[in-house]
């Protein structure tokens, strides 16, 4: 991989967690551009909104010169080619993230055959975390400071409390 190169971190980021940052700080030193984009997730019902969490995101990286946050409601496959991306970064807590993430990388790769999915491993202290976790834990009320970023934890707090 050369230094020049322009990679995507996509996800729903619903909200951005440590695990999250971990990712994006490590994937940010690997590539002159790092474009985290906040995908839409038919699956999933978000407690924030694309525009909120593009902003949680952006409040989160402001130190990062070469991170740039964005929103797309297309496929992954066709937002890399518009945006010259050679590399999709996905990052994995389990086995279990592995297959799907594999299937994608896979389906990504026939749509796009430019574009290389790189598997980046969480850290040991955020195998366990998930966004949804996260939203959970608030809205009972639990403690996420340990969880999400110092700037941004309130803002969840008053989002997702019960």
């Amino acid at each position: 991989m050369m230094k020049n190169d322009i990679a995507i971190y996509p996800g729903s980021f619903d909200p951005i967690t440590l695990g999250h940052l971990d990712i994006i700080h490590r994937a940010s030193k690997l590539f002159t551009k790092l474009i985290v984009v906040v995908m839409v997730n038919p699956k999933k019902q978000c407690s924030f909104s694309p525009a909120e969490r593009v902003e949680l995101i952006k409040k989160c990286t402001d130190d990062l010169l070469n991170v740039e946050v964005e929103f797309s409601d297309g496929l992954l496959a066709d937002y890399a080619k518009e945006k010259g991306a050679c590399a999709i970064i996905k990052g994995l807590r389990a086995l279990s993230d592995f297959e799907y993430e594999f299937q994608m990388a896979l389906t990504n790769s026939k749509l796009n055959p430019d574009v290389e999915t790189l598997f980046l491993t969480t850290r040991a202290e955020n195998m366990y975390l998930s966004s949804s976790m996260v939203r959970q834990i608030a809205s009972m009320g639990g403690d996420i400071s340990g969880f999400v970023p110092d700037i941004i934890h309130k803002q969840i707090i008053n989002r997702l409390k019960g």
